[in-house]
């Protein structure tokens, strides 16, 4: 029964109790308007505590509050400083009810997540996902931490100010100690600022030159304003009150103070600085909500709210299409989004890290992923109630007439993304930017048809062949036909062997990894593991689908093959496609499928620790590059277990690619990609080619058929062949080995493989 049903029912039931309404729980708007009422109300009362009680601190060695500061300034001070706290709490506030126009997203805390969550705060408060980047991140580490300090002084003071004479404490060797620490904070501070405007002005990075604009030189200017004036203020106060020699603890304010000394009307001197620093921390609490200094307060909210409910290398899960209601799939308007990918739109720094490690825009391609999250926060901000200010200032021929997605977005944009997900992972603030990509591309799909015109024959093929290639589901245990042993067994029967080899559809039909599988089956074989594959029962996992949008496909497909491995009793399963590691790991659970699911690469790096696979005499004199496969790497956080098996041959020599590990560069061929031709720009395969073979290396191991092929086409395209670098599956360089150590064995598998394409 439907959830309309039941309540159909409940309505027409006499005995049904009325509900009873619960408390209203406060808005998240609700919330910033609050915190900036209740820190107004904190500066009023202190202001009336502090003229009405009248305490002095009496030691020698102590500064006063405000001394020289006549009383009519004191007074506008505790009235503008309130009111501009509770009007920058309310402009923020304009912009948490843009994010409240979002879908749900369960983001609770959960004593599962509650650690991880921490951390990822931690993080993003301590700016630790900064300092991937050296000269940024200690950059913005001065401006941050510094500013932390002179807010800190600054709060000291105004506490000390409160305190009855007894339990003063800011005189003597602390009141020294505290001017000491304000005027480091202060030098760290501007020399924080004064980098940046360097940085952002002289050296001029390409990520950072095509975004600046006019708000940056507001924000750096307005912060520069607030340490200048800072210093100066209190170089005057100073020198008005006779440069007392414990100031020298001041080592900023009293060598300016020496300056001013002689000067006349100091007093007059030091009001108008003091005036012009409270002018200055004005008007940052003016563009603190407008303009993107926000991210202060969004970018850790954003950290902290990053732990997701679904495995990382897995999609939003969405209801089953065949009995679904909903009229639209995907987004294409703002409020097809989660709150969280909103919140993400003003959590934003406009760093560019993103974009320059997206393959897609290093090679030519229209994807910018910065882009999406910008484009994204426009129109959702210009079609906000009220209107806010967009995440950075836009050039005044754009405009936004309605909140669609794609008023600003095109798809060509879309169907670009290799889905490597190298965006997120080098974000510094975990913006979300891969879910929104997928997202479009569900509605762009399933709701208008509009993707390129090769997936159509893919998806054609999947639906009617349970495979992208189109190829006979009879055909998928071939490669097993010269092979002893292989326990084929039909999807009816029920599963006797330990482990199902999942082949996946490049292992059963594309030459290539034909190879691969044979390899694996073998080293399986030496190593006594008992196994058995589906051969025509597989089907395609459905990851292309998936990726490319049409859910539909996917859910036909997965739901087949979930019925057909619980059917079996299928528990263990092994994979050597990352994409289908992925999709039978983290995204089959979402309809009902658990597996413990487990990457050949992991696989065989258990069997070598164990000993089960020996690789005594094992060797290959040669100098090898592993290239890390988006699904498997970034996707999964699996780094280690290929190079870890690499590293137990010997003679071997591993060498690392420029971009390697987290900063990996796809093969190209993810999110579908392998189905899609690319007409713009530099292949992917052959930028990431290029910078293997330059490498050195003499052999290029893989540890995916999509990359296995990518790679081996790109290294080709150079005029490389396989006697000068032979690209090949971890597999079939382990067997290789394994060969070379037993001169009664068969030829080395690579030459094997030569030996048939000849």
């Amino acid at each position: 029964m439907s959830a309309t049903d039941t309540s159909s029912d409940a309505t027409h039931d006499s005995d049904a109790p009325t509900p009873v309404p619960g408390p209203k729980r406060l808005q998240p708007h609700q919330i910033s308007v609050a915190i900036g009422i209740v820190i107004a109300l904190i500066v009023v009362v202190s202001g009336i505590a502090a003229s009405t009680l009248q305490w002095h601190d009496d030691s020698p060695i102590q500064r006063e509050v405000f001394g020289g500061v006549p009383g009519a300034l004191k007074f506008a001070f505790y009235v503008v400083i309130p009111i501009m706290f509770i009007i920058g709490s309310v402009m923020f506030a304009n912009r948490v009810r843009n994010w409240e126009r979002g879908g749900p997203d369960r983001r609770t805390i959960t004593p599962k997540n509650a650690k991880k969550r921490m951390e990822k705060l931690r993080a993003g408060l301590y700016m630790q996902t900064l300092l991937r980047d050296p000269a940024a991140g200690i950059m913005h580490s001065m401006i941050y931490f510094g500013f932390l300090v002179l807010l800190a002084v600054t709060s000291i003071l105004e506490i000390n100010h409160q305190l009855p004479e007894g339990i003063k404490f800011l005189h003597g060797g602390v009141y020294e100690a505290f001017s000491f620490i304000g005027d480091l904070g202060g030098v760290v501070f501007l020399t924080g600022v004064t980098w940046a405007i360097v940085r952002r002005y002289i050296q001029r990075p390409y990520r950072i030159r095509i975004k600046t604009k006019p708000e940056h030189a507001v924000i750096l200017g307005v912060l520069a304003a607030i340490g200048v004036t800072g210093f100066l203020a209190e170089g005057f106060r100073i020198a008005d009150t006779g440069m007392p020699s414990f100031e020298k603890w001041s080592f900023i304010g009293y060598p300016l103070a020496l300056v001013f000394e002689n000067m006349s009307n100091l007093d007059t001197w030091h009001q108008v600085m003091w005036v012009a620093h409270i002018l200055t921390f004005v008007a940052f609490l003016v563009i603190l909500p407008v303009t993107m200094l926000r991210h202060i307060f969004t970018s850790p909210l954003n950290m902290y709210l990053s732990e997701k409910d679904r495995p990382k290398g897995a999609m939003k899960a969405m209801p089953n299409l065949m009995e679904t209601e909903l009229e639209s799939f995907g987004a294409y308007r703002v409020e097809d989004f989660t709150w969280k990918q909103l919140l993400d739109t003003d959590a934003c720094t406009m760093c560019g890290r993103c974009t320059a490690v997206c393959p897609a825009h290093a090679t030519g391609k229209p994807l910018d992923p910065r882009e999406i999250v910008l484009k994204t926060g426009e129109v959702m901000a210009a079609t906000g109630n009220p209107v806010v200010s967009p995440p950075i200032g836009v050039d005044s021929e754009i405009t936004v007439s309605a909140d669609l997605l794609f008023e600003r977005i095109t798809t060509e944009e879309i169907w670009s993304c290799t889905s490597c997900k190298a965006c997120d992972e080098n974000c510094p603030v975990n913006i979300e930017i891969l879910d929104k990509i997928l997202d479009m591309r569900r509605y762009l799909t399933l709701m208008e048809s509009d993707f390129p015109t090769e997936l159509g024959t893919a998806f054609r093929a999947m639906e009617n062949s349970g495979n992208p290639w189109g190829m006979s589901q009879a055909e998928r245990g071939d490669w097993a036909k010269d092979l002893e042993g292989i326990d084929i067994i039909d999807g009816s029967d029920p599963m006797t062997a330990e482990y199902l080899y999942w082949v996946g559809c490049a292992g059963s039909f594309d030459d290539k990894n034909k190879k691969v599988t044979q390899a694996m089956a073998k080293l399986l074989q030496r190593a006594g593991v008992s196994f058995a594959i589906l051969g025509p029962a597989e089907n395609c996992t459905g990851d292309p689908a998936r990726r490319s949008g049409n859910e539909y496909i996917f859910q036909m497909l997965a739901m087949q093959n979930i019925e057909t491995l619980d059917g079996m009793g299928v528990r263990k399963i092994i994979t050597q496609c990352p994409h289908c590691f992925n999709t039978i790991g983290n995204e089959y659970p979402q309809l009902g499928g658990h597996y413990e699911v487990i990457h050949h690469s992991q696989f065989l790096e258990q069997l070598i620790d164990s000993g089960r696979l020996d690789l005594s005499g094992a060797k290959l004199e040669e100098r090898i590059v592993y290239h890390d496969s988006c699904y498997l790497g970034r996707h999964n956080d699996v780094y280690l277990a290929p190079r870890n098996v690499i590293g137990r041959l010997g003679g071997v020599e591993i060498v690392e690619a420029t971009r390697s590990g987290t900063k990996g560069m796809c093969c190209g061929a993810g999110g579908a990609r392998m189905w899609m031709e690319e007409h713009i720009g530099k292949q992917v395969n052959v930028e990431r080619s290029q910078e293997l073979v330059a490498t050195g290396a003499t052999r290029i191991a893989t540890a995916c058929p999509f990359c296995y092929v990518m790679i081996d086409d790109g290294v080709k395209a150079q005029g490389v062949e396989d006697d000068d670098v032979k690209v090949g599956d971890l597999a079939m360089h382990v067997l290789d080995a394994i060969e070379n150590a037993d001169p009664l064995a068969q030829p080395p598998l690579a030459e094997a493989i030569e030996a048939s394409e000849d």
